[in-house]
C-alpha cells in the first residue's frame, strides 16, 4: 500500500491567500488582512486531523478472465479484507478501468472479516484495458487537503478482435504434408524431377544407381523444391485507406482470422502491419511483425494494433516484404475499400509469379465479390461472415 498527501486546488488557493494576507497585515497593518490570514490558517489546521490515521485494508482485484472478445463483458471482484483489530468505517474507493473511473462503496467491515465488491466491465471495443490500482481517498469537509491510499494491484484486460473460423486450406494454403512442387530445383526434397551428372560435393545417398548402370557415369537425383505453406498476412493500418472506423475494425477481424488459421494449421507465417513509432520495428523496412507463436499471443497482439495516419502505403510494405527474399507461397494483403484496382495490382505484382497473392478489401455493407486475374485474387468483404464463403469459392476456381 502506498500513501500520498495532496493539496487540492482549493487548498492551494487558501495557502496563497493566507501568505498574501499575512504579508499585507505585516506591511500595512490591515486588520482585514490579518483576519483573512488567521481564518485561512485555522481552516488548514482543522483539515489536517481528517487525514490522520489510516485504513487497515488489504485489497485485491480478481478477474474471471483477462481475455475476452469484443462485445462481451468481464466480471471483476474486488476483495477487501480488514486484518486489523477494530472495525473499519464505510468508505468509497476509486478504481480506474481504462479511461473511466469507477467508485466502489466499501461497507463497514468487522475485524478479521472481508467483503467482495462485484464489478461488471463491458468490452464493446477491441483494445487493452488497464484495471487498477485501487485508490482510497480521504479529504476534509472543505476540500483543502486530500490523502490517497493506493493498493498497487493492476491487471491488463485484452479485448480480442472478433474472428471467424475459416475452412481448412480455403485461404490457398497447401493442403498436403509435402507441399506443392515449385519450379525451383534442389538436391534434396520430396518431389523427384530428373537425374544429372554427379558433381563434386554431392551426397552419395542421392546417387541414382539404375541410371548410373545404364550410362556408365555416376548420376544423382535432382528434385523440385516443395513449396510448403509459408504464408504472410499484411494488414494495412493506414486509416486513410478505410471509409470509417467500422471498416478498420472489419479489416482487423479479417486479418486476425487469416493469421489465426495459419497458426492453428501450424503453417510457417509472417504476420505484420505498418511500423508505428514506439513499437518494435521488424527487420523489413516499414513493417512491424506481430508475435504469433500461439493463438493467444497472436490475438493479444491484435488487441494492441492501432490505426495511424502516417503509415507507409500498402504498395511500399508489399514491396519491402517481396524484396526481403523470404520463401513464401501465399501473401494475404488486407486493406480498406479506398485503394483503387491500380494500386492493388501494383502491390500484388511486387511478388514473384510462384507466390499466390490474395487481396482482401474491407468495406462494410458492400456486396461480397471475388475477382481473379493473372496477379492474384481480390476479395471484397462487406461483413466478416462473407470471408469463409469467398475463400471457398476461390478455392474451387
Amino acid at each position: 500500500m502506498n500513501t500520498s498527501r495532496l493539496i487540492t486546488p482549493t487548498g492551494s488557493f487558501v495557502i496563497v491567500a493566507v501568505i498574501v494576507a499575512a504579508l499585507l497585515g505585516i506591511g500595512f497593518g490591515l486588520v482585514e488582512a490579518w483576519t483573512v490570514a488567521i481564518a485561512g490558517a485555522l481552516l488548514l489546521l482543522v483539515a489536517v486531523p481528517f487525514l490522520a490515521g489510516g485504513r487497515s485494508y488489504e485489497i485485491r482485484i480478481e478477474a474471471s478472465r483477462l481475455r475476452v472478445v469484443a462485445g462481451g463483458e468481464v466480471r471483476l471482484e474486488v476483495e477487501v479484507q480488514n486484518p486489523g483489530a477494530t472495525p473499519t468505517l464505510p468508505a468509497t474507493a476509486e478504481l480506474p478501468v481504462g479511461p473511466a473511473l469507477r467508485e466502489l462503496p466499501i461497507p463497514l467491515i468487522a475485524p478479521g472479516s472481508s467483503t467482495t465488491l462485484p464489478l461488471d466491465v463491458p468490452t464493446p471495443q477491441r483494445g487493452v484495458i488497464e484495471v487498477g490500482p485501487v485508490t482510497l481517498a480521504r479529504r476534509d469537509p472543505v476540500g483543502l487537503l486530500r490523502r490517497e491510499l493506493t493498493w498497487p494491484d493492476t491487471h491488463l484486460l485484452h479485448v480480442h478482435p472478433i474472428t471467424t473460423a475459416l475452412p481448412p486450406g480455403a485461404a490457398g494454403l497447401v493442403r498436403d504434408l509435402e507441399g506443392d512442387a515449385s519450379k525451383r530445383l534442389t538436391d534434396a526434397d520430396l518431389s523427384f524431377h530428373a537425374v544429372r551428372d554427379y558433381a563434386h560435393g554431392d551426397s552419395r545417398r542421392h546417387i541414382h544407381w539404375r541410371s548410373t548402370a545404364k550410362t556408365g557415369t555416376i548420376m544423382v537425383r535432382q528434385y523440385e523444391e516443395s513449396q510448403t505453406a509459408r504464408s504472410a498476412i499484411l494488414f494495412d493500418a493506414n486509416l486513410a485507406e478505410y471509409e470509417n472506423a467500422e471498416a478498420f475494425e472489419l479489416g482487423v477481424s479479417v486479418a486476425a482470422s487469416l493469421a489465426l488459421q495459419a497458426v492453428r494449421e501450424g503453417r510457417e507465417r509472417f504476420v505484420g502491419t505498418q511500423w508505428e513509432p514506439g513499437r518494435e520495428r521488424s527487420a523489413i523496412d516499414g513493417l512491424e511483425e506481430l508475435p504469433s507463436r500461439t493463438p493467444t499471443q497472436l490475438l493479444d497482439a491484435w488487441s494492441r494494433v492501432n490505426s495511424t495516419a502516417e503509415a507507409a502505403p500498402l504498395e511500399y510494405i508489399a514491396r519491402g516484404l517481396a524484396q526481403s527474399r523470404r520463401p513464401l507461397s501465399l501473401v494475404a494483403l488486407v486493406t480498406g475499400g479506398v485503394p483503387d484496382p491500380t494500386r492493388l495490382r501494383r502491390a500484388a505484382v511486387a511478388f514473384p509469379p510462384d507466390v499466390t497473392v490474395l487481396t482482401v478489401r474491407c468495406a462494410p455493407l458492400a456486396d461480397p465479390a471475388a475477382h481473379h486475374s493473372d496477379v492474384g485474387s481480390v476479395l471484397t468483404v462487406g461483413a466478416l461472415t462473407d470471408l469463409p464463403q469467398l475463400l471457398l469459392r476461390r478455392a474451387t476456381v
